[in-house]
This record gives structure tokens, C-alpha cells and sequence, in this order.
């Protein structure tokens, strides 16, 4: 299964609807906050992908939930956008509060800055921002494991 992870579209619909149109076998979106506007659009003109979508801080009239716990895949997956675990500060916070709800991935956002790790069983991406650096990431679960990479538009 690919997933794509867009992050902080800050109204760059053009740039997010290009990262997700670029990975056509991808059948699930993740949008880890800061413009849930562009991720609804996106979800009105590509139907056919599940979309999973957090509320960022920039997200004020959102209804959308701060995070999302899903399992794909049979593997747990925590997203969140991050400013509520302080990851412009370090990512120990986030991190450790993954590993409390026995995350096998975590994705987050809010930094801009793209960032993949491997952490004690866990696989750890921050995509970047689609909007400001054109960057996004994609998950994907395999039987022989899990892949992440970071990709520029």
C-alpha cells in the first residue's frame, strides 16, 4: 500500500493536487493540518482516495480533529500536526507520546522542514511543506516492511 503525505498547503491547492495526482497508485492521502481548505477541495476532485486529514494550528474554522490514530495495513499509525508537542523545540515529545500509543508510524507536520527517522520499531516522517519548500513524502507498507521517502516537487 503507498500513501502519500502532504503537509502545510497554506492554500497552495496547485502544488498539493500536483504531489497527489504525481502518485497515481497511492491509495491513501494523509494531510497532516494547515489547510484543511485545499485537502477538502482535493477531496471533490479526486474521490476515488482515503483521505485522512488533522487539523493544524493554522486550521481556525476547521472541525477536523488535532489528531488521528488509523490502522493500515495492520500496522498503527498516528498523525498529528505537531504544534501541540512543541516540534519547532525537538521532536522527543512527539515522539515519546507515539511510543505510548504503540505507534509503528507517526506523521506530522508544522516544522516545514522534511524529516524521515527510524526510531526503536517506529518509522518517524515529517513531510515538509508542500506549500512553502514543495515537498511531500510517501509511506509505503510492503509485506517484506515499511519505506518512507521525502520527494520535491
Amino acid at each position: 500500500m503507498r500513501i502519500v503525505v502532504v503537509s502545510d498547503s497554506h492554500k497552495d491547492f496547485y502544488s498539493l493536487q500536483k504531489a497527489v495526482l504525481n502518485q497515481s497508485s497511492a491509495e491513501v492521502v494523509v494531510f497532516c493540518g494547515d489547510g484543511n481548505e485545499d485537502m477538502d477541495t482535493l477531496a471533490v476532485t479526486i474521490p476515488d482516495k482515503m483521505i485522512i486529514s488533522v487539523r493544524g494550528n493554522c486550521d481556525w474554522c476547521s472541525e477536523k480533529r488535532y489528531s488521528e490514530e488509523i490502522t493500515l495495513e495492520n500496522k498503527h499509525i498516528f498523525v498529528t500536526h505537531g504544534h501541540l508537542f512543541g516540534v519547532k523545540s525537538g521532536y522527543s515529545q512527539i515522539i515519546n507520546q507515539a511510543h505510548l500509543l504503540d505507534t509503528d508510524i507517526l506523521l506530522f507536520g508544522h516544522t516545514h522542514v522534511p524529516y524521515t527517522a527510524y526510531d526503536d520499531g517506529m518509522y518517524i516522517m515529517n513531510p515538509g511543506s508542500i506549500g512553502y519548500t514543495g515537498t511531500y513524502g510517501i509511506v509505503d507498507i510492503t509485506p517484506s516492511g515499511i519505506m518512507t521517502n521525502i520527494i520535491k516537487l
